[in-house]
């Protein structure tokens, strides 16, 4: 199993969810994009718009953590500080977007800045990650 730490933070909530392995983009993405389709389909069908930050936050940690955890939930957590491990952060922006950011010498050296203190992640740069 890859020991790779990721965060998922959602837009306009304070949740920080962190995972100790399984967080690389080829592993990440396919999945929180098949499982925001169908968020976003499931709150347009419903016509709710209130409160998506926390429900969003909450089912990730709950329908998305279940693919993502592999019936090991120890891995994931959910709190306020950001991990200085974490090898990506996924930010899931209120116009239903993702980005992948990478935290850089600053962010080891203080996690407290959090996006500030990474880089934005370019799928041409999943060669120089694999390589």
């Amino acid at each position: 199993m890859l020991n790779t730490p990721c965060h998922i933070l959602v837009e306009g909530n304070p949740a920080i969810v962190y995972a100790s392995r399984n967080g690389s983009p080829d592993k990440i993405l396919p999945t929180l994009s098949r499982f925001l389709d169908t968020f976003w389909q499931e709150r347009d069908i419903s016509g709710e718009s209130h409160d998506t930050p926390e429900c969003l936050v909450a089912q990730i940690v709950v329908r998305f953590g279940f693919e993502m955890c592999e019936d090991d939930y120890s891995n994931l957590r959910v709190g306020v500080h950001y991990h200085p491990d974490a090898k990506y952060l996924y930010w899931i922006g209120a116009d239903r977007t993702i980005h992948t950011w990478i935290p850089q010498a600053a962010y080891r050296f203080d996690p407290s800045l959090g996006l500030k203190a990474c880089e934005r992640w370019r799928e041409e740069d999943r060669e120089k990650d694999e390589g």
